[in-house]
């Protein structure tokens, strides 16, 4: 292992540094049968998850700021979950509600790490500056939503100019556009229970076509779905971070994910 890792891993929590070792082990197996398949993607996304992984202890040891085991747990299994469950073993196709779950999941962390930036500044002796709880909590939810939305541009832009699907397509059964209106007026013409679909596109200069079951949607569902659960996610934990700040004696619980800055 490489000595600047283990110089920021070392003195790490027992329980964090376990599910590390078993996570990075994972990687590195995986990666080995993507180069042995010659998924050279694959094993770009492998090597991106373990440079990901070192990041919460860079955070703990070279910025000083204090990351709750917990936290640094949950930090660790969404990026595994992220990139090797969800992008090469294709969770994302298979499993129902899972990238669902992960933006919903994502929410939560970036409005923990957006209150407690706002948090520690709020508790520095030297700053003289006194926030409410309130404004604290709406702080981290615009911040998570924030990373949500350019999450989504990231998504748009792998889209458009890499072809990757990123923001993927749904099929639904009720087409609502102005597009279709033959007057030209700014009046949606509303077509139901759509049947099918026939796409025809030109390959080799050879005419093909492919009929889907209902009109196939370019992915706008797909990324409100995402800032949807995004939002949930951060709404959830500025309630938390609120109830926090009002009594940290109290909701100790939510400390669990809320880095602090070490003395």
């Amino acid at each position: 292992m490489n000595k600047k890792i283990k110089e920021l891993i070392k003195g790490s929590d027992k329980k964090t540094l376990a599910v590390y070792f078993i996570l990075r082990f994972l990687v590195i197996l995986v990666m080995i049968i993507q180069i042995f398949h010659r998924n050279w993607q694959d094993v770009f996304l492998c090597f991106l998850t373990l440079t990901l992984f070192i990041i919460p202890f860079f955070i703990d040891r070279k910025l000083k700021i204090d990351l709750p085991t917990p936290l640094e747990i949950i930090i660790l299994l969404f990026i595994f979950s992220a990139e090797i469950l969800g992008e090469i073993q294709n969770f994302y196709g298979q499993i129902p509600y899972w990238d669902t779950m992960l933006h919903t999941i994502n929410g939560f962390l970036c409005g923990a790490i957006g209150f407690s930036m706002i948090d520690i500044l709020n508790r520095n002796e030297k700053l003289h500056i006194t926030l409410t709880p309130i404004f604290v909590a709406f702080v981290g939810f615009c911040f998570s939503m924030t990373i949500g939305v350019l999450w989504e541009f990231f998504e748009f832009s792998g889209d458009r100019l890499l072809n990757m699907d990123m923001q993927k397509d749904r099929i639904v059964e009720t087409v609502s556009t102005v597009y279709l209106n033959q007057e030209g007026k700014n009046v949606p013409v509303v077509i139901e229970n759509v049947d099918h679909t026939t796409i025809y596109y030109l390959e080799n200069n050879e005419m093909k076509e492919i009929t889907i079951d209902g009109y196939l949607d370019i992915g706008i569902i797909d990324t409100m779905k995402d800032l949807l659960v995004n939002f949930i996610g951060a709404v959830c934990f500025s309630f938390i971070g609120y109830w926090y700040i009002k009594n940290r004696d109290k909701y100790k619980l939510a400390g669990n994910f809320i880095p602090t800055l070490r003395k």
